[in-house]
């Protein structure tokens, strides 16, 4: 099937975000694929992954060790090795990043919360073309190291395993906020301290991240 006649992917956003007042992170994500499916995990939706050309996973104000009391955390770990046993492209943001990891037998633990503009150090990677090294960095958990077979292709001064990548499935994973822009600001000086450092949004633009993304769920599968 040609490039032309699969425009629209069959893409599906996995949120996983508990608290209504901060779902703002997944909608900002879900509208960078306008024509996915949004999936609500917490609420019990889930994925036909017979359908599914390529899936994202939100970020979360859970954290990937509350399993116990968050049955649906260890059936998304489920969900991520069976992506990874069937070659389906996969992009995981925060908690996406996190739980993608563990899923593969990494560990995740609590840190201080991180709310500002990093600079990162990105890895010659097809995720990156394009993409500019200052991020959004907003959250409290860290990745100890790569989960089975995952190599670092992000990293920052305060997270050293601020992204990875599969080295054999089209999986990847960041740590960071590509979907967060400036309009964010109020929410995120509110609800996580967010403070202006060294760098301005106006250094932010990794919006082509997405991009890049879609382009290698269509090189996977031959579009």
């Amino acid at each position: 099937m040609s490039v032309s006649n699969r425009d629209s992917l069959d893409l599906y956003v996995v949120r996983n975000e508990i608290d209504p007042e901060c779902a703002y992170h997944c909608d900002a994500l879900t509208a960078r694929f306008p024509t996915a499916e949004a999936v609500d995990f917490v609420a019990g939706e889930r994925i036909s992954l017979d359908e599914a050309d390529g899936v994202i996973l939100t970020g979360s104000t859970a954290a990937v060790y509350e399993s116990d009391s968050r049955p649906w955390i260890t059936e998304q770990e489920e969900l991520v090795r069976e992506l990874v046993d069937r070659d389906i492209p996969t992009l995981g943001v925060c908690f996406g990043h996190q739980v993608i990891n563990s899923a593969l037998g990494s560990t995740v633990e609590k840190v201080e919360t991180t709310a500002t503009l990093v600079g990162a150090n990105l890895a010659d990677d097809p995720l990156f073309d394009g993409v500019d090294p200052v991020v959004v960095s907003l959250h409290s958990d860290v990745v100890t190291e790569p989960g089975e077979n995952m190599e670092i292709i992000a990293s920052a001064d305060h997270a050293r395993v601020f992204g990875t990548r599969h080295r054999t499935a089209p999986l990847w994973t960041i740590q960071f906020h590509p979907e967060i822009t400036a309009t964010h600001r109020d929410d995120l000086i509110d609800d996580f301290g967010w403070q202006s450092e060294q760098f301005s949004f106006d250094d932010v633009a990794t919006g082509q991240l997405f991009e890049n993304f879609k382009r290698i769920v269509r090189r996977t599968h031959g579009y």
